[in-house]
């Protein structure tokens, strides 16, 4: 009888969790409310004030220095940018998946609005949209799954700091 109390405490499983009240789904709605409002608020930052200043004069230094033939080039330099940025700072399967994912869907809802007249290019190249947008989605996809990994290793952190002071 004795051997029946003494059984071990299994640790808590440290997973992207919020906190230990909320449920999983609830959890994963959480985030992605978190990571939605991360990207508006970037592209807003990055629309208004980087695009203004320092992306500008960096774009247009790299036009004047580097010229492309056409736009099956710059798509072509763009993807394996794309591509190196994803080998640079992510490496995961899964974040090629989601990057992959992203560029399609986010083209893909692209070509509906300007084929729908919601919006328009003045040179389409690819089925209604530019050549490099898929690359653009494709970059944007891999920073957004890395800030949502960092947000849940900072919750695995927090959650196991509080298990150590219980």
């Amino acid at each position: 009888m004795a051997e029946n109390d003494a059984t071990p405490t299994l640790p808590k499983k440290c997973g992207p969790y919020i906190s230990s009240v909320t449920s999983h789904g609830m959890n994963l709605v959480i985030r992605g409310v978190v990571l939605f409002f991360i990207g508006v608020f970037l592209a807003l930052v990055l629309n208004f004030v980087m695009r203004c200043v320092a992306v500008f004069v960096g774009i247009n230094h790299a036009s004047a220095k580097v010229d492309f033939a056409n736009n099956i080039q710059l798509s072509l330099t763009l993807a394996a940018l794309s591509i190196g940025l994803w080998w640079t700072f992510d490496r995961s399967r899964s974040g090629f998946g989601l990057g992959i994912g992203i560029a399609f869907l986010a083209t893909l809802v692209s070509q509906l609005l300007v084929y729908n007249g919601v919006y328009q290019y003045t040179s389409p190249d690819f089925l209604y949209v530019r050549s490099w947008l898929p690359c653009i989605f494709f970059a944007g996809g891999i920073t957004m799954g890395n800030i949502g990994r960092q947000l849940a290793m900072y919750e695995c952190k927090v959650i196991a700091e509080k298990s150590h002071e219980d």
